[in-house]
């Protein structure tokens, strides 16, 4: 989705023949359509074109050659390193700043105006300037991606327990103490789409969910955890599917919900969940979501797979698993009518839980490694994952190209 421009929706209407008339009755604005001749042009709800108009924000973005992007944490975006992060952009070839909106215990980082009170209730002004920074972005041409964390959301689960999964009374939580919402919960999908307008409407070109599924292992518990089903109870489907349905639903519905913001929408998905019809636990499906999004950002950590493709340890050989997992991937999507841009997560940190000795490091041969490897299998744009935002130097962004 790009920027339409007024002009060419006003000739388009023009020349549709469609002549509105507007008139006041009370407080009540309607519009008449007259009725049209007979032709093959399918007639337009002109509407719903101007709409698109009212959330154009001030700010201008051109979409880059090609996303390369790192993540950025409301503490970053807000404090002094904001500008270490702004200095990388320029000195690279990188251009994108992947920026937490929702962060992942559910606190928004900036103080929304005109929120709901829930919205309101988890806001921090961590961001304490948004409109500084949106215009220090679109100064330096740094195209902004919003980061939304969806279901995993303690602060909304403490809240409103009933819109989460709970055991013996009290609100479930994983071994890390995260709570989720229920994505079963249309009053969950509202809540965080209130936000993502929030974010459209702050300038973000871009609204990336994350955390959209169910929590990990949710098939070994769903038995013994409270929760509504909503809308999916009577389906005439399995556990398995219903979760696969709620998620992919939702996907569905933000991308509709967010057409008149004229951003992109991108979801975060589990890099295993292309090698599979569809993952039990947690309910994502690769390529329905994929049919509801602009961008796919799978998370291909090497230090996130198992023993997968043949690769016994694949932190340690990080070309070969990014090489194996593209190929996987560029076959699923070109099965689908209208693929999305592949955008995955590369690995830019250490991972010395999977190590009894010393642990792999990933400096520039790794970080380039990974890189090479998508643009070796036609995967031009990447984002990179820290979660320090301390990113390593003097990397070649454009290696092989």
């Amino acid at each position: 989705m790009r920027k339409w421009q007024l002009t060419t929706v006003l000739v388009g209407i023009f020349l549709l023949g469609t002549v509105i008339t507007i008139y006041a009755s009370g407080e009540d604005m309607l519009a008449n359509v007259h009725k049209e001749r007979q032709t093959s042009i399918q007639k337009i709800d002109s509407s719903k074109l101007m709409e698109r108009f009212t959330y154009d924000t001030e700010y201008n973005f051109e979409y880059p050659d090609a996303v390369r992007g790192v993540y950025v944490t409301g503490n970053s975006a807000g404090t002094g390193k904001f500008d270490s992060l702004l200095n990388l952009m320029d000195e690279t070839a990188l251009n994108s700043m992947v920026i937490d909106v929702k962060e992942d215990s559910g606190h928004l980082t900036f103080m929304p105006e005109d929120a709901s009170e829930d919205i309101k209730d988890a806001a921090t002004n961590t961001i304490q300037d948004p409109k500084a920074m949106m215009e220090e972005l679109e100064k330096e041409q740094i195209y902004p991606i919003a980061r939304i964390v969806v279901f995993k959301d303690s602060v909304l689960a403490e809240k409103r327990p009933d819109l989460s999964f709970t055991e013996n009374g009290e609100v479930w939580t994983n071994n890390n103490g995260d709570a989720f919402v229920n994505p079963f919960e249309k009053e969950v999908w509202e809540y965080n789409l209130e936000i993502a307008k929030k974010a459209a409407e702050m300038g973000f070109q871009e609204i990336q969910f994350d955390y959209v599924r169910f929590p990990e292992g949710f098939e070994n518990m769903d038995e013994e955890l409270d929760y509504s089903l909503g809308d999916y109870e009577n389906m005439d489907l399995n556990n398995i599917k219903k979760r696969v349905e709620a998620v992919s639903d939702f996907v569905a519905y933000a991308n509709k919900e967010l057409e008149q913001y004229d951003v992109d929408v991108s979801v975060d998905i589990f890099g295993y969940a292309a090698t599979l019809e569809e993952t039990p636990g947690i309910g994502q499906n690769f390529s329905r979501i994929s049919e509801n999004v602009d961008v796919i950002s799978s998370m291909i950590y090497p230090s996130h797979w198992s023993s997968y493709f043949g690769i016994e340890k694949p932190d340690t050989e990080p070309y070969r698993l990014i090489s194996e997992y593209a190929k996987v991937e560029n076959e699923v999507l070109g099965k689908l009518d209208n693929p999305p841009v592949s955008r995955p997560w590369l690995q830019d940190f250490e991972a010395p839980w999977l190590y009894s000795g010393e642990t792999k490091q990933y400096g520039k041969a790794e970080v380039e490694a990974q890189i090479k490897a998508l643009y070796e299998n036609g995967i031009d744009e990447f984002l990179l994952w820290n979660a320090g935002n301390t990113y390593t130097e003097n990397v070649d962004y454009m290696i092989g190209k």
